[in-house]
């Protein structure tokens, strides 16, 4: 059942045209308020992508640095695993002086008794210069 359409009188137009601008121009105010507080919302988030960003990339760069520390670490628990046996080889070759015997010994002996006073042990490693002069000669005349 379809109602036939009828215009409305002008008095009637009219009063409702100011009610619609009336309550427009009621709204507008709030509309803007609303609008300019989500535009700073949106430059808030904005800024706080930003900030996240920043901080996400910071934190790559300091799990690059904790991976270079732990290399290190363990570098260094290497070198400090060894030191018991640098220690005990040390230990060893210092209770193992040799006593001079003979007359050129106690020539050797009254002048480390001079000079250094108690007698050291003795090398450790032995590095033949001699030889890594002859090739370091050897390499320069082939150049």
């Amino acid at each position: 059942m379809s109602f036939p359409h009828r215009p409305l009188p002008s008095h009637l137009r009219s009063s409702s045209a100011a009610n619609a601008s009336s309550s427009a121009s009621g709204q507008s105010p709030l509309l803007l308020a609303r609008i300019n507080e989500k535009k700073a919302e949106l430059a808030s988030l904005k800024e706080l992508q930003d900030l996240s960003g920043a901080l996400a990339d910071q934190m790559e760069t300091l799990e690059d640095k904790l991976s270079t520390l732990t290399d290190g670490t363990e570098a260094v628990a290497a070198v400090l695993s060894n030191w018991g046996n640098v220690l005990r080889a040390i230990s060893l070759a210092s209770t193992k002086i040799p006593k001079p015997k003979g007359a050129e010994d106690e020539v050797v002996a009254e002048e480390t008794k001079v000079d250094a006073g108690p007698p050291l042990p003795q090398t450790l490693v032995r590095i033949p210069v001699d030889q890594a002069a002859a090739l370091e000669s050897q390499q320069g005349s082939g150049d």
